[in-house]
């Protein structure tokens, strides 16, 4: 019976996580222009959100919405992996004082961050727009990139950078051709995560977007929806976006797997 429940309780959960996914991405294949109204299957959505069929605050609100995730996932990634290397090397006490103030944006709430931030940039007289949503998301994604990275670093061989350097090596020989290959898997995923957070935000951009008319994918669903409806095309893509993250994460962990069996064959190859 307990387990009978437990089941359940699990089933019940991802149907509630899952359903309106699904929902949105079966609704997607037709043209009705309203959700739960069947009316054949069709990609018409598809067609219009590729054909320029939309209107173009739509198709800009897409594009800002990416020009910003990845130049704010590149940039956080840098800082990020810089930061890291920097922490581990560390003294226990200092680095954990350090992981503690690095935790501390990702515990505090998204509506702190951008009201934060608002008042920073009025003080400086900074003009809000592209540059400040850019900087913002950058702040923000930031300590997630050195979460990723971290436990890459804890389980390298410190020896190994030590070894390059009494071989020859400079110090920034010794960062391209030995930390960063061993680091690449938590960089990676530090940059996914900071993408898919850029992409996914909304509170930190609302309060540094400025009045300029500058709206992301995020800003641009809250607007419509206020007018009492959302664009049909938004079905085709969410359910694009969620294809593709699926994607991501199917050939993330696929990698991870064959690193990890690698790594595996290799330890036993040294044990014989």
């Amino acid at each position: 019976m307990k387990r009978f429940l437990s089941t359940t309780y699990l089933v019940l959960i991802l149907v509630m996580l899952y359903a309106p996914i699904i929902i949105i991405a079966i609704f997607s294949f037709t043209e009705s222009r309203v959700l739960g109204n069947w009316t054949g299957f069709s990609t018409e959505l598809y067609e219009s959100l590729f054909s320029g069929g939309v209107n173009n605050s739509l198709i800009d609100a897409i594009q800002n919405t990416f020009i910003i995730a990845i130049v704010a996932a590149t940039v956080s990634t840098l800082l990020g992996t810089v930061a890291a290397i920097g922490i581990n090397d560390l003294r226990y006490r200092k680095r954990r004082v350090i992981n503690f103030v690095n935790n501390i944006p990702i515990l505090n709430p998204d509506i702190i961050t951008g009201i934060s931030l608002f008042l920073l940039f009025v003080s400086l007289g900074i003009t809000q727009g592209y540059t400040t949503v850019i900087l913002a998301h950058i702040a923000f994604c930031t300590p997630y990139v050195v979460l990723s990275v971290m436990p890459r670093l804890t389980q390298m061989n410190p020896n190994i950078y030590e070894a390059a350097l009494d071989l020859g090596a400079t110090p920034m020989q010794a960062m391209r051709r030995v930390i960063i290959p061993e680091i690449r898997p938590g960089m990676i995923s530090g940059f996914l995560l900071a993408f898919t957070l850029s992409i996914d935000d909304f509170a930190v951009t609302i309060f540094t977007n400025g009045t300029d008319g500058l709206q992301t994918l995020s800003t641009y669903i809250y607007a419509d929806a206020r007018k009492g409806g959302l664009t049909p095309e938004l079905r085709a893509l969410s359910t694009i976006i969620l294809v593709v993250v699926l994607v991501l994460l199917i050939v993330v962990n696929f990698r991870a797997r064959r690193q990890a069996k690698r790594a595996e064959e290799q330890a036993l190859t040294l044990k014989r």
